[in-house]
């Protein structure tokens, strides 16, 4: 028989399911509980078993309200935290029909709460073979995200490297660029605004800025390290990375203005490659281009092996009137046709 619950951040069941299952930092309770901070939401987890099948994922609880401010009942969506959360099943519970059985019971169980709709990122390495897992409807899009195999030999990973990546750190190695990966209570503060410049000189959106707090948070969890690389004393570049069960993420990094004709990033993912593999992980896992796209920054990442995941995203429509009624008041708050709204490629759209 099916059993649905519903895990709020402190409920042991959470921690006792991810001791069951393949995880991610992204899964863990203390990183889905700073992503509801900083989006001023609700932590929570759905687990749903049946006999030895688990299917668990975490998300976050919005209220709808400041959109639908003439609607007369609350109305709420669902989100991912930032990075790859997604959803986990176990070996046993990895077949087609208890896929689209749980997630009926998902869309069900989010229905009877008022939840019009849900918007999933999955892991790409913990959800590789999901596409053909789950009916084809399920996931909206796909794109490739980069992936270097520590298990393979140093002479293996380095043949991957692009040729200029590897001239490039030679230059700085030479020019007495050094590496090292420290604690991010260690180089809080001029990670902070390392990364701030960063993202003020490529334009970024508001998404992509973390404040101050963010980052205090963020150095006290467990697994987070930061991989710098110095000229003079000071930090031309620097990245934050996550180590989970034998995968490391690279989550938010940077390069210094003043350095960025030298490009010691290159060197930042260099030195933790090598610190990876050293420490007996699995995957160092570089992300894909920004939003999903097939961008300059996926180029780059490219550069650092020839090993790619599939990226996907679940857009869920859970409530289609509700939905289709926070359309419309988006439409008429923007001044744009209700067609306008719902073709935008953000999802959900009433949120563009």
């Amino acid at each position: 028989m099916m059993r649905i619950e519903t895990l709020t951040i402190n409920d042991p069941r959470w921690t006792d399911a991810l001791g069951r299952l393949d995880h991610d930092v992204y899964h863990r309770p203390d990183y889905v509980q700073l992503e509801a901070t900083r989006m001023e939401s609700a932590p929570e987890a759905l687990l749903i078993s049946d006999e030895e099948r688990v299917f668990f994922v975490p998300y976050l609880v919005r209220s709808c309200e400041p959109l639908c401010y003439d609607m007369r009942e609350s109305v709420f969506d669902v989100v991912s935290p930032y990075g790859f959360p997604g959803i986990l099943m176990n070996d046993s519970g990895r077949d087609s029909s208890f896929a689209a059985e749980a997630l009926a019971a998902l869309r069900e169980t989010f229905a009877r709460r008022s939840i019009c709709s849900a918007f999933l990122r999955m892991h790409p390495i913990l959800g590789n073979n999901f596409a053909s897992l789950f009916a084809p409807n399920v996931f909206a899009d796909s794109c490739e995200t980069v992936a270097i195999d520590l298990t393979l030999s140093k002479d293996e990973i380095l043949k991957q490297i692009r040729l200029n990546h590897h001239k490039t750190i030679e230059k700085c190695i030479n020019l007495g660029y050094t590496a090292r990966v420290v604690s991010l209570t260690d180089v809080l503060v001029p990670f902070s605004a390392l990364y701030k410049e960063t993202m003020d000189r490529v334009e970024a959106t508001d998404s992509y800025y973390f404040d101050a707090q963010y980052f205090a948070n963020l150095a006290q969890m467990p697994g987070v390290y930061c991989c710098i690389v110095e000229s003079g004393g000071a930090i031309a570049a620097a990245c934050v990375f996550f180590e989970c069960n034998g995968i490391v993420n690279a989550h938010l990094g940077g390069t210094r203005t003043a350095f960025l004709s030298r490009s010691p990033f290159k060197m930042v993912v260099w030195e933790a490659m090598h610190w990876a593999k050293e420490r007996g992980n699995r995957w160092l896992h570089l992300g894909g281009g920004v939003g999903g796209k097939d961008d300059s920054l996926l180029h780059f990442k490219a550069g650092f092996s020839n090993t790619r995941f599939q990226f996907l995203t679940s857009r869920l429509v859970i409530n289609e009137s509700k939905y289709d009624r926070l359309v419309n008041v988006k439409a008429q708050a923007t001044n744009l046709s209700t067609e306008t709204v719902f073709a935008s490629s953000y999802f959900p759209a009433y949120r563009t």
